[in-house]
């Protein structure tokens, strides 16, 4: 039985995609593809990153947008269009629609990154900040177009919007000819649909690979039930892709076309984040580093060579220094201690010089003096270190121990 929910839209074809190609001819980049050698001793084989965080706008979005908009009817652009979005969309259809000569208006929540707000409005969009969530935030922006006639731009349910993110395929197919397996991340569906109808009418021995947060995994739901289905209780720092039902228009070509779809933790998207800055040099959001987080958590098993898709590096800085600071715990590079001390002078000095011995940076200390189970003379220091990984964390703890310390985690 099929459960797929019907849609007017005829489904998108590889001519699709490679007309969308030629529209965006010096209006996209063909970004960078950046070899990974970390990745790859971990894969055992060559792992390449497709670098759309380098796309104009800072992520693949414009290709779509530019795509959706161009297509329109001289009396559609004429009615300006319309779109809502907590970042990486608006400013593709932002920046697509004043290369155009189309008025924007782009619906953003109230808490929406300022960094994003600031460069939505500067492409030239009116920002409209509507609504605690992006549920809110696109029923306004849907209410607006029914009021005023501006043609609402939806952010990856669209075939004009799977074929303009479908040519990162081609570009990925022309700069790496050798490609084997293709990891993608998946929010609505809309790349990942795109990527795969590109890749597979030219290359169909190319594995695809999908990835979710697995807080915001609609996808998998969705493919067990043959059609789309809603989740609710999205949790994920991963915003880019946090949507909580398939697109009707991608989910059929998801399922036709993607070979797999795995999820990903908070922890792994953090340490994923961070390998990309430390390695790679490369800033990349949540959402676009989710494809090396499937790979750091399983690297054996993708067949190589193979291409992550860096969808987007448009991250608010404060969420930056709050995700690499969980980036590196989860990596073991922090180390939190209580050491219990003779309350005299100098004994604090003496702790001091035996950490600086192996080489353990503090980051914070405290005292406890207060504690019913200390005794009269004693104190519990309590220490937060900046460590090289999990390994120099042991022969931290072990060398204090060694040194006559009591520790305890």
């Amino acid at each position: 039985m099929n459960f797929r929910t019907p849609h007017p839209f005829p489904p998108v074809i590889l001519d699709d995609v490679r007309g969308a190609q030629k529209m965006l001819s010096g209006v996209a980049r063909m970004t960078a593809m950046e070899g990974s050698r970390h990745l790859s001793e971990l894969v055992g084989a060559p792992v390449h990153f497709k670098c759309e965080n380098l796309q104009r706008t800072g992520s693949f979005k414009l290709r779509g947008a530019y795509v959706r908009i161009a297509g329109l009817s001289p009396v559609e652009r004429a009615a300006g269009v319309v779109a809502a979005s907590a970042g990486n969309h608006a400013q593709g259809v932002a920046l697509a629609s004043a290369l155009l000569g189309v008025r924007a208006t782009v619906f953003m929540p109230v808490g929406a990154p300022l960094p994003k707000v600031a460069a939505t409005r500067e492409y030239g969009a009116e920002v409209r900040l509507h609504g605690q969530v992006v549920d809110e935030t696109l029923a306004a922006a849907q209410e607006y177009a029914q009021e005023t006639g501006a043609v609402f731009i939806h952010p990856f349910d669209h075939p004009d919007i799977i074929a303009g993110q479908g040519t990162v395929g081609l570009e990925i197919l022309e700069q790496c000819p050798e490609v084997r397996t293709i990891v993608v991340g998946i929010g609505g569906g809309g790349l990942a649909a795109g990527v795969a109808v590109a890749v597979k009418a030219v290359r169909p021995d190319v594995r695809i690979v999908g990835v979710q947060a697995a807080g915001a995994a609609c996808y998998p739901p969705s493919l067990a039930a043959g059609h789309p289905v809603v989740i609710d209780g999205l949790q994920t720092m991963a915003d880019g892709i946090k949507v909580g039902r398939p697109g009707d228009v991608p989910f059929g070509l998801v399922q036709e076309l993607v070979d797999e779809v795995r999820t990903v933790s908070e922890a792994e998207l953090s340490s994923a984040l961070l390998l990309c800055l430390e390695r790679a040099k490369l800033v990349v959001e949540p959402a676009g580093a989710s494809p090396v987080a499937a790979l750091l958590s399983d690297p054996r098993s993708f067949r190589g060579p193979v291409v992550a898709l860096l969808s987007g590096g448009n991250v608010d800085p404060l969420l930056m220094q709050r995700i690499l600071t969980h980036g590196m715990a989860s990596a073991g590079r922090y180390l939190s201690l209580r050491v219990r001390l003779t309350d005299r002078p100098g004994a604090l000095a003496a702790l001091l010089a035996s950490l600086s011995v192996v080489d353990a940076n503090i980051l914070d200390i405290g005292h406890v003096r207060t504690d019913p189970r200390l005794g009269l003379t004693e104190v519990e220091v309590e220490l937060h270190l900046e460590t090289k990984g999990p390994v120099h964390c042991e022969e931290v703890t072990a060398a204090l121990r060694q040194a006559g310390y009591e520790v305890t985690a």
